[in-house]
Formats: structure tokens, sequence, C-alpha cells
């Protein structure tokens, strides 16, 4: 194949329980890259288009600093019979979102990339390349992002396993609404700025939260995931700066969400709900953000939202 498209969608990060060890798909916003094939060596990027069409300002058109284009080099580096690669990104997420931007770019990257292999490799297979992009961008070596982008649904991806990554199975007829307010927050400046420290009681509540969710997941319990989701060390620190946060998340708790926090490290606000619920909670978190004076866009997603894809090759 001389050309392949690839498609890979937005995440929410932590999950509230798992800092940089839970990370979860979301349905309806993504990157896409398109990759062809050249005789001359390397990985070279073409242009980076934003939602309207036009070439995007904010982002390097040098591969060697975008993410898409990092993970595709490492791929091609590894696996490639000779030649290159011309890429065009085409970003779906908004930039410094908490929605995983840069790694939906190094994921579609790797996936474009892959499929112009002679024998390209399974999907999971690609994680440590799309790792490699992720890690440019946020400063550190987690798969939060990158692993429900690359695989979907729901995935535990603690760094000390990495490459290996487990997926989890999601409680029935739960959906995630994610609201992503007009603002940005720098991933790589928000890992700074946390504490090193924490007490022990903090530890292992949140070591408590964490299991019970996970426990929640594989056993379909509702209650007990309404109990669990919550985050007791990261989300403090995080939210002074999204100004909007206190109020999103007070309206999607009065919605019946069973619980809400920052996605990532924000601005993005995530909960989850009954898929009854979440077109409820969707409203009442768009109506707080607005109130705020913040505009914003909601997504709503199924636990199960699919992972990465090629979406045409010739």
């Amino acid at each position: 194949m001389d050309k392949a498209s690839a498609f890979a969608p937005a995440s929410i990060g932590n999950l509230a329980v798992g800092f940089d060890m839970l990370g979860l798909a979301i349905a309806g916003a993504g990157d896409r890259v398109t990759a062809r094939r050249t005789p001359a060596d390397g990985v070279h990027l073409d242009e980076v288009y934003g939602l309207d069409g036009r070439p995007h300002g904010q982002l390097s058109g040098e591969a060697t600093q975008n993410t898409a284009g990092i993970a595709a080099a490492a791929l091609w580096r590894a696996h490639g019979t000779g030649g290159g690669l011309r890429l065009a990104v085409y970003k779906g997420v908004p930039l410094q979102s908490g929605m995983g931007s840069s790694a939906a770019s190094a994921v579609a990257g790797a996936v474009a990339a892959n499929a112009l292999l002679d024998e390209p490799l399974p999907l999971g297979a690609l994680l440590p390349f799309a790792l490699e992009g992720e890690q440019f961008a946020s400063g550190g070596l987690h798969a939060d992002n990158v692993a429900p982008s690359l695989l979907g649904g729901l995935v535990l991806c603690p760094p000390i396993l990495l490459p290996e990554v487990r997926s989890l199975p999601v409680p029935r007829g739960v959906s995630s609404v994610v609201l992503h307010p007009d603002l940005e927050v720098n991933t790589a400046e928000s890992r700074r700025s946390l504490a090193r420290g924490y007490s022990m009681d903090q530890w292992l509540t949140q070591q408590g939260y964490l299991a019970g969710f996970i426990a929640a997941c594989m056993d379909n319990d509702h209650e007990l995931l309404r109990r669990c989701l919550r985050d007791v060390i990261i989300e403090p620190q995080r939210s002074p700066v999204v100004p909007c946060f206190a109020a999103v998340r007070d309206a999607a708790l009065a919605a019946d969400a069973f619980g809400c926090s920052l996605s990532g490290s924000g601005p993005s606000i995530f909960a989850l709900g009954t898929d009854a619920a979440a077109p409820g909670i969707a409203a009442a978190m768009t109506a707080a953000c607005r109130g705020q004076g913040v505009d914003c866009q909601t997504w709503i997603s199924p636990m199960t939202a699919a992972g990465a894809r090629v979406e045409a090759a010739a």
C-alpha cells in the first residue's frame, strides 16, 4: 500500500482514581493522520490542519516536533523496509484540553504508518511507538491517554508494567460525559507543579478508591462506582486553575452523575452516569459552565468507545 489514513479518538486520562494508570476512550472526537510512502528516507510532515481545514497556527510543521511524526518515525525506523513517509495531520482534539490531544496524534501517526508496512504489526504492538510521541509532549512516560486511544474502552496501564496494559470490563449501561471549556492547561507544566509528598491517609484513601472503582467495573456495581469515583490527591491541586470546575462538578452531581472530576490535567471535566441520565448530566454541566461565562463543548460516549482504526488505504 502507498497511502493510508488513520483515526485515533480522544481520551479521559486518570479517571479521577487512577493517576497515570487508567484511561478511557471518547467517541466522537479524535485526530486523523494520512501517511504516504516516498522513495526518500525519513519521515516528513507536510502540514497540520485544524478543524476548519486550514493550516493549524499553533503546532509545528516539523516531524521531529510533532507527536504524530515522532511516533511514525519510531515505527518506521524499527520496521520500515526502505524509503520514507510523508504525513498530514488533521486535529480534531482541542490543544491542551486534557482530552489526550497529543496522544491521539501519536496513535493516529503510528497506526497510519503501520498500515504501510509490508507486514503490519498487531494494534497492541504499536503502543511503544505511540508512547515515544506522547513522551515528547507531556514530559513523562505514561499511557493513560495513549492506551485507550489505541485500544478503545477502559484500560489499566500503570507505568511500572509498561508496555503491558490491560483492557478492563466496564459496568453495563454507563456513559461518560466530557465537557471542554474554552480554556487551556499545559500538561507538562501541570505535571511539574504537582506536590511531591502526600500523607499516608491520603495515599490509603486514594488507593482504596482505585481498588473500589476497578471492583465496581468488574462487578457491574453502580453504587460502588458512585462511592469510589473520587480524587483526594490530584484534583485539589489542579482544579483551582479551572475557574468553572466547582460549578460544573456540582451541577453534574446534582444531575445524578456517579462522580465528576478533571479529565487528565484539565481543563476538560468528565462525569460518569447511567446511559439514561447522561443527556441530562451533559445539559447541566453545559449550563453551569456557560453560567460562569465560559463557552464549552460536550461529548457523550459509551464506556466501550472504539479505539484507533485505519479508515482508508490504497
